[in-house]
């Protein structure tokens, strides 16, 4: 990193970049950000700082950097801005986008985990025994371990990226804190979400039973019902679910493997996805076994999705958004899958505890993140595996009675994300208030260095 840099040398500097200010909610005017000299014509994978990025960077930065590919030598401090050798609210989309994938994996993930093999996978699904899946899904997911990017089990690059600029941004402002609004409502720490994949009959069977457990613990979930030739789904069943407090979303339209098999067929099945939305009045949807391509979303009319993982090592379409915190892909709120799903964990780990859950809790905790959750009734019928999630649901109920977890639907967090993107901050005299939808339930928090870590503080005087 470089101070009192040459003026001549850098692009016009501009206000805070977007993904910054929407990340923390901030005034966008305390420094500002530029970009330093032209950007390459393709992306790349670079570093800054150790943080994993991909896009296009500076020519000059390439130029300078033709073995060691971390960028931070190129970054340029000056009084009140900052000049970056790459466009920070493009590489945090490439990210949250998936875009890096493109490149970083064959023809096989470029076009979703489509092929031959996936396809005549799920031809012979409804004929192959519990056992031969298990052993296929196994085979196919060998070698994730080896797998850098994402990182295993969680991946906070973005979150990584958001704390780096905002420690530049507290550098060259001279300011000792930067105020936001935190991240979820009344101050508390996290944010965690359960929901239900229900995948054929003996699952939707479970169904009273599993909202039972829950309820036995005061937790409320969301499921995610498949609309087409899995199972009958009448009015009446729906409305089981709404009258006990638990939410219900459209999953997939069939759950064959196929939905994004070609932008022709997706746009015709994703027709037929909305009208059962409509008839679900629901706001939510999540693709089947988590295929996705996010570019193409924009045919769903939803208010949010849950398709997408944070890092997808264990997934049959690997990837993931990097990051563990909501974000929009353009008026659709993208609620992440951020921990281990629960056949995952029992039947390609083998592991029948909640190690794993509880480290991925605790990992995403420590940076104020959202944890959510996969748990299928299909799965939990074993008692074996319901045993397990039980732990896990009293596990949850601890935290949230701790304060150390707002504990809630998706819906709720797709309201509040929403509103508090619509949110501002206001001077009021030498402090500040949230004004917005939802505002009372905002809290005002300040950033500011610890040494060389960026460090959050709620300012206690504005809280109830």
């Amino acid at each position: 990193m470089r101070t009192g840099a040459d003026p001549d040398r850098l692009e016009s500097a501009t206000q805070m970049p977007a993904a910054l200010t929407a990340h923390y909610r901030c005034p966008s005017d305390l420094v500002s950000f530029g970009v330093t000299g032209q950007l390459s014509s393709s992306p790349d994978f670079f570093e800054l700082g150790g943080i994993t990025c991909y896009g296009r960077r500076s020519v000059r930065s390439i130029a300078a950097t033709t073995d060691d590919v971390d960028v931070a030598r190129e970054v340029f401090q000056g009084a009140g801005r900052v000049c970056l050798p790459f466009d920070f609210s493009e590489v945090v989309a490439n990210l949250q986008l998936e875009h890096y994938r493109l490149t970083r994996h064959g023809l096989f993930d470029r076009i979703s985990g489509a092929g031959a093999s996936r396809n005549l996978y799920y031809v012979l699904r409804p004929m192959l025994s519990v056992s031969v899946r298990k052993y296929l899904q196994r085979l196919s997911l060998s070698g994730w371990e080896n797998i850098q990017f994402p990182q295993w089990p969680v991946d906070f690059t973005v979150e990584n990226l958001m704390e780096h600029a905002m420690k530049l941004a507290l550098q060259s402002s001279g300011l000792t804190s930067v105020p936001f609004i935190w991240f979820w409502p009344e101050g508390v720490p996290s944010c965690a979400v359960m929901t239900h994949d229900v995948e054929a009959q003996a699952g939707i069977d479970f169904c009273d039973r599993l909202m039972d457990l829950d309820d036995e613990y005061g937790i409320k979930s969301a499921f995610q019902l498949v609309p087409e030739h899995r199972y009958e789904l009448s009015e009446a069943f729906l409305e089981t679910f709404r009258r006990r407090g638990f939410e219900v979303n459209v999953h997939d339209l069939n759950h064959d493997g196929q939905l994004f098999h070609n932008r022709e067929q997706f746009l015709e099945r994703s027709a037929r996805i909305n009208e059962y939305g409509r008839r679900f009045r629901t706001k939510g949807f999540r693709a089947g076994i988590m295929y996705r391509r996010q570019d193409w979303f924009d045919a769903l009319d939803f208010s949010y999705d849950m398709s997408v993982p944070n890092v997808a090592h264990l997934e049959p379409q690997r990837g993931g958004c990097c990051t563990v915190m909501p974000y929009f892909i353009g008026n659709m709120l993208e609620i992440p899958l951020t921990t281990i799903q629960d056949y995952s964990l029992f039947h390609v780990l083998g592991d029948y505890s909640t190690q794993l859950w509880k480290k991925q809790i605790d990992m995403i905790s420590s940076r104020n993140g959202l944890i959510s959750f996969i748990a299928h009734p299909d799965y939990l019928i074993d008692t074996r595996a319901r045993v397990v999630y039980a732990e896990l649901l009293s596990h949850l109920r601890d935290l949230r009675t701790e304060g150390r977890v707002w504990l809630t639907l998706p819906a709720e967090v797709d309201r509040w994300w929403r509103n508090r993107s619509q949110m501002a901050l206001v001077r009021a005299g030498d402090s500040w208030r949230v004004e917005g939808p939802d505002c009372h339930r905002a809290r005002v928090a300040y950033a500011s260095l610890e040494g060389d870590r960026v460090v959050y503080a709620l300012d206690r005087s504005r809280c109830d």
